[in-house]
């Protein structure tokens, strides 16, 4: 289908995730666990789901920014 996103593109983002990662000296166990550990502290406040979370980080400017998408149940 014409919106789904073709396997380079996938690919393409995939290797931009991995050199972020490597640019913030961050390894993929370490993401993992920061997923797990943010996930801890938002269940102290808001009932949060661990289906669907995403952790990443992206590149603006010279910056590195985490993002994190967590759904919330309601």
């Amino acid at each position: 289908m014409w919106w789904r996103k073709k396997s380079k593109d996938r690919a393409k983002e995939r290797l931009k995730l991995v050199l972020a990662y490597d640019r913030a000296k961050l390894s993929p166990g370490l993401v993992e666990s920061l997923k797990k550990d943010l996930l801890e502290v938002l269940r102290r406040y808001f009932p949060a789901q661990e289906e669907g979370i995403q952790v990443a980080l992206e590149e603006r400017g010279e910056k590195m920014v985490l993002l994190a998408d967590i759904p919330l149940k309601g």
